[in-house]
């Protein structure tokens, strides 16, 4: 059994998959790959058991195939070999003849029929189409508020909800939350799933750039996005998540809109001598003028001085940089609008003249 394919061609996809493999396994089969070849058609698919992504493409191919070969080292000697070189891919037995050039690898393998294949859900699904880019850029805007690790595990992910005409995605530590939303082209039910932090991120690299659209299919207890040639399927965290509704303020009427690169650039020099441990940092609000101040217990001092357009109540109040950094390296915008109750209050950024999307972080004692 032989494939035939260039070395480009399979460096792409065979790199989409075995981001998701783990380096070490109680079982050997999952740091494997799954190789199954058919009319022309190469799919190649990788599963840590809690996710798993298939991608097909075409390759000179003259009978069907299946087999499992090691994830890492197949990926590895792909990327070592010259570009655009033809890799002649040979299955025999229980080992995979792999060939280039005056290049020649052997590798052992596993069954095909041993490979744990995660199947579809037979449950009905809620099924959403979403451009590729709309998405992309939707996940970017939250997943940096995600969780890591935390013992409430329902916030080790982002909430993908839909509701009537619209698909709201939150991510949320407890400290910070993130939230943002688009306008669907029709009515669904209301169906809510976290995404594990694993998926959305092996997700927002696998997404291009461009108005291909996605397939979204929420199942209870699963999801799977399709796109190009490639099936995502994921568990989803069973757990409920916090009503975020109620965590993202009204009312909060000392606000000021200020450039976002501009603002980015004065935090990130302002936090080079920020606490390390603690990422303090002081935002002194008064007549149109915002400064920030930071400190370290080497007694140093940063401060920047901004100019900015605000009239009302004077606010003296600490945040973690690394939360405002963060919010402003991923929402991409030209401005930015920051509301305030009072000192001791949460902080809203908003895009002007935008409601759909919303972030929002709590202060901290400096």
């Amino acid at each position: 059994m032989n494939i035939k394919i260039n070395r480009d061609a399979l460096l792409k996809p065979l790199a989409n998959v075995v981001s998701i493999v783990e380096r070490k396994h109680a079982l050997p089969i999952l740091s494997n790959i799954l190789i199954q070849g058919k009319d022309g058609q190469v799919q190649l698919t990788a599963t840590d058991l809690e996710m798993q992504v298939s991608l097909s493409f075409k390759a000179d191919l003259k009978e069907e195939i299946a087999t499992t070969i090691s994830a890492r080292k197949f990926f590895d000697i792909t990327r070592s070999l010259p570009d655009d070189c033809v890799i002649d891919i040979a299955i025999k037995d229980s080992r995979v003849a792999v060939k280039a050039n005056k290049s020649r690898f052997a590798i052992q393998t596993l069954p095909a029929k041993d490979y744990p294949v995660m199947t579809k859900a037979s449950s009905e699904a809620v099924v959403i189409t979403i451009s590729q880019i709309q998405l992309k850029r939707l996940l970017k805007q939250v997943e940096f508020a995600m969780a890591q690790q935390d013992i409430r595990y329902y916030l080790n992910g982002l909430l993908f909800e839909v509701n009537g005409n619209q698909l709201n995605i939150v991510g949320t530590d407890g400290h910070r939350l993130s939230f943002t939303s688009i306008h669907l082209d029709q009515n669904y039910n209301k169906t809510e799933v976290i995404l594990p932090r694993k998926t959305v991120i092996e997700l927002i690299k696998l997404l291009n750039e461009t108005e291909d659209l996605v397939s979204v299919e929420l199942y209870k207890g699963q999801v799977s996005f399709n796109f190009n040639d490639i099936q995502l399927i994921s568990k989803v965290i069973d757990g409920k998540f916090p009503d975020y509704t109620r965590v993202i303020p009204e009312g909060h009427n000392n606000q000021f809109t200020i450039d976002r690169s501009q603002f980015l650039t004065s935090l990130q020099r302002a936090s080079i001598l920020s606490n390390e441990k603690y990422r303090g940092i002081r935002m002194m609000i008064a007549d149109n003028n915002l400064k920030l101040i930071s400190t370290n217990t080497e007694q140093e001092e940063a401060e920047e001085e901004l100019e900015i357009q605000y009239q009302q109540d004077p606010i003296d109040i600490g945040f973690n940089v690394t939360y405002l950094i963060d919010v402003l390296t991923n929402i991409q915008e030209d401005k930015v609008t920051l509301a305030f109750l009072d000192t001791n209050s949460s902080c809203l950024f908003t895009i002007p003249n935008n409601n759909d999307y919303k972030y929002v972080v709590m202060p901290m004692r400096i």
